[in-house]
This record gives structure tokens, sequence and C-alpha cells, in this order.
């Protein structure tokens, strides 16, 4: 599970990357049809790139929520059980 984590945290980290890495490309490539429309299209990508980023983090937490979930279902079972363990004593 561990593994896990580390690729998600690897994956937020590289989309970081490629959001700054690919607004200066995108800002570079389409400076030469005008500041405005390369700042326009710049704009555009940081939108994008930032929603797969809060994307990306959602996904994170969610799993880390499901994973506390699982730990406390356990934890709830085993008190569940020994209720019922000293109820029959």
């Amino acid at each position: 599970m561990k593994s896990h984590g580390f690729i998600l945290d690897f994956l937020k980290g590289s989309s970081w990357a490629f959001a700054l890495v690919g607004s200066y490309i995108v800002f570079k490539s389409f400076l030469i049809f005008g500041l405005s429309s390369a700042l326009f299209l710049t704009f555009l990508f940081i939108f994008v790139a930032l929603f797969l980023i809060a994307a990306v983090d959602a996904f994170i937490i969610n799993k880390e929520r499901d994973e506390e979930l699982k730990k406390q279902t356990k934890i709830l079972q085993d008190i569940l059980y020994e209720l019922q363990s000293e109820k029959e004593n």
C-alpha cells in the first residue's frame, strides 16, 4: 500500500512541474501571435493544469479517507466482539 502513496505523491509533484514548465512553453510559443493571445492561452493552460492537479489531490484525499475508514471499521468490529464476549460471560 505504501508504494501507491509514493506513486500518487510523485504524480502530484510531476503535475506541478508540468503546469509550470508547460505554461512557460505555451507562453513562449504563442508570443509570436501577440502578448494578449499568449497570456490568454497561458491562463487557459494553467486553468486546465490546476484542474488536473486538483483531481489528483482529490484522489489522494479519497484514498486516505478510505484507508482511515478501514482502520476505524476494524476497531469498531474489535469493540463489538469484546462487548459480545463480555455479554456471554
